[in-house]
């Protein structure tokens, strides 16, 4: 089980002069730049740009090395908001053919940026087609960033778990809870969605300054509010209320629970670069993600649901990884409209704290 690769996934930062990091070849022989040593056709590099939280077994690279004749290199600069930054800096320039872990929250934003070609697999099943945004946008997988409580400690401590926004808002509950940081998390980002959707354009702030003034605590990504500052992981932490993902509690096989008030949907997409050195092979690997195999292995691999609704979940996943039946709901494209100025926002009330 890639039990860290839980999710570190909705995309989202003010596009910031980050250079390339976290690179790292997988199959044979991987090279330095996009699509070295192709022609265009089949054999040959193809680079793909993932967040760091992308998980992909041996046996399935070597599936699709056979499969397209390409050898497949990934490159994972951070979390999601870095993958959204990257696309956005190297748009004249690529130096990758395509992308995987782009959110609906950033989706619109790298379309309006011109970063993706015009690509629609042939392969989409009728369950994705709801999750469209724009041209070139495929959906992989889903799920949705929720609060997750520590069950035990609510219950070793006499203390009820929160009911909505405005009780965790509360000084006793705000203490008791980490957060994201929403230029750098793409799961804080959604949280701030989250939060505005709740409280609107104008009132979301004043929520914030509560939670901040109550004693929040603002972790960089999703790692370290997990596995670090969370009690429910692996039981060290001292909050026990995190911003994570419904299907965390499968997981911790049910000694954590996911909040249904505060969940808002997230679905990650693929898409082939615009001015691509290579975009045939990564086409080929969109559909290699589309297919069963790769579907199937979703929930094990990354801890997120597969877009195609007749794969089988886990059995576990039907006992802790329910998906909310009334997430909040924001449209991309306010969100796209809105999220430099919402972020910068944000940074200005924390940084008053």
């Amino acid at each position: 089980m890639q039990r860290r690769n839980i999710r570190a996934a909705l995309a989202a930062a003010a596009v910031l002069a980050l250079g390339l990091t976290g690179c790292s070849t997988i199959g044979q022989g991987g090279s330095s730049g996009a699509g070295e040593g192709t022609d265009g056709g089949a054999g040959g590099t193809v680079t793909i740009i993932t967040h760091d939280s992308f998980a992909i077994t041996d046996e399935q690279i070597a599936a699709f090395e056979a499969e397209s004749g390409y050898t497949l290199r990934t490159t994972a600069p951070g979390d999601a908001g870095f993958v959204v930054n990257q696309l956005i800096l190297g748009k004249d320039a690529p130096t990758v053919d395509g992308f995987y872990g782009v959110d609906n929250y950033s989706a619109q934003t790298i379309l309006d940026e011109g970063v993706v070609a015009g690509y629609r697999p042939e392969s989409l099943p009728a369950s994705a087609e709801q999750y469209l945004i724009g041209e070139g946008l495929t959906p992989i997988d889903r799920g949705q960033v929720c609060l997750n409580v520590d069950h035990q400690w609510f219950t070793d401590n006499g203390v009820a778990e929160p009911t909505s926004f405005a009780e965790l808002a509360q000084p006793e509950y705000a203490e008791l809870l980490v957060v994201t940081d929403p230029a750098t998390s793409s799961p804080g980002l959604a949280f701030l969605v989250a939060t505005i959707a709740e409280h609107g354009e104008d009132g979301w702030q004043d929520y914030w300054t509560q939670l901040l003034d109550g004693g929040a605590k603002v972790a960089a990504g999703w790692s370290d509010a997990y596995y670090t500052d969370f009690s429910g992981a692996d039981g060290e932490g001292p909050f026990p209320i995190v911003v994570s993902y419904s299907s965390s509690p499968a997981y911790s096989e049910g000694r954590t629970g996911s909040l249904d008030f505060s969940c808002t949907d997230q679905i990650e997409y693929a898409g082939v670069v615009e001015g691509a050195a290579n975009p045939e092979g990564a086409q080929a690997f969109i559909d290699f993600m589309l297919a069963e195999e790769f579907q199937t292995a979703l929930p094990e691999n990354m801890y997120m649901y597969p877009i195609d609704d007749a794969i089988e979940l886990p059995a576990e996943w039907a006992q802790y990884a329910t998906l909310s039946d009334d997430p909040l709901e924001v449209d991309p494209a306010t969100v796209a409209e809105h999220r430099e100025q919402w972020i910068t926002e944000w940074t200005e009330l924390r940084e008053q704290r």
